[in-house]
């Protein structure tokens, strides 16, 4: 790239070769954006095919390889650290940018300056929605139904499940708590003034954290419909276990920097019942009992809770 690059695309590998050869296909080929532009990926120790893909496209790329799995947060920090670009964007390593979509991200930026940070569209790979690109604030209501299995028997109701944003498409422009880090864009001199990622995050909770400090400086983040990314979904109950470990090591994280003394308790309080129930129900779910099935729309709960009671 001969043009000083405008945006930094930054990506965290761990492993996963296949998603991660199609995200830079797309982002260096297939979707290619408009706008001057890098990638800066940091990899988190991944295995060989991971390191092979990273090979392949390492004349169109920087590639920093780690030792050791820094995290996502940190690593994000670090790959914002080794680029200069005056717009970051953050992109999962299993998403998948459509045409049009690094364009429109800094195009919704620069026409809501107010904003700080924006975020995309995500879909399926089947084409359905994917709501995860965004999320509202929690709140110790939102745990409550979370604990009582309500945000999950209700999924989608404004009341009883309102972090999920109630049953909107992510198809019109609008603000929005949380943007989630698998497409977010964002400036370099908002990112220095928020500090990046607060690396006490391992993965989850981070993008958040961020999220909410930049509305209480006073930026109004919102969702662009035109920036449209495929993201992966699905994995085996194993990987499930692990996912919601860190989870909720990044939710309790979460709680303990939103509300402190008794508030803060209540939130991590709500977070294990809300663990327990779901792992009680899986238990129950393997026995066949179909009561619990409303619960239970993904496993690996039972090996999962532990995350909550974790100290950041």
């Amino acid at each position: 790239m001969t043009e000083q690059p405008l945006v930094t695309v930054v990506v965290v590998s761990y492993n996963g070769d296949d998603w991660l050869d199609r995200c830079l296909g797309a982002l260096l080929v297939d979707a290619r954006p408009r706008v001057p532009f890098e990638v800066v990926v940091v990899d988190n120790g991944s295995d060989a095919p991971t390191r092979a893909v990273l090979a392949r496209w390492s004349t169109q790329v920087r590639v920093h390889y780690s030792a050791e799995n820094l995290g996502f947060g940190r690593a994000c920090n670090l790959a914002v650290s080794l680029s200069e670009a005056p717009r970051i964007v953050l992109l999962n390593p299993d998403a998948v940018v459509r045409p049009e979509c690094i364009d429109a991200l800094i195009d919704a930026l620069d026409r809501n300056p107010g904003a700080g940070i924006v975020g995309g569209r995500t879909i399926r790979p089947d084409g359905t929605l994917e709501p995860s690109s965004c999320w509202g604030r929690p709140t110790l209501w939102s745990l409550f139904c979370f604990a009582t299995g309500l945000s999950t028997a209700l999924r989608g109701s404004t009341v009883f499940d309102p972090e999920s944003l109630g049953g909107w498409e992510r198809d019109t422009e609008r603000r929005v708590d949380i943007v989630t880090g698998c497409l977010l864009a964002t400036d370099r001199t908002t990112w220095d003034r928020l500090g990046g990622f607060d690396e006490r995050f391992f993965m989850y909770g981070e993008d958040a954290d961020l999220s909410l400090r930049a509305r209480k400086m006073g930026f109004q983040p919102r969702i662009t419909p035109h920036a449209v990314a495929v993201h992966a979904v699905g994995a085996s109950s194993d990987r499930k276990a692990h996912k919601n470990r860190l989870l909720m090591t990044g939710k309790a994280t979460l709680a303990r920097t939103l509300w402190s003394g008794p508030g803060s308790r209540v939130a991590l309080a709500l977070l294990t019942i809300g663990v327990l129930v779901r792992a009680t129900g899986e238990t129950l779910l393997r026995s066949r009992n179909p009561a619990w099935r409303p619960l239970m729309a993904d496993l690996g709960w039972t090996r999962g809770w532990s995350g909550v009671t974790r100290t950041p």
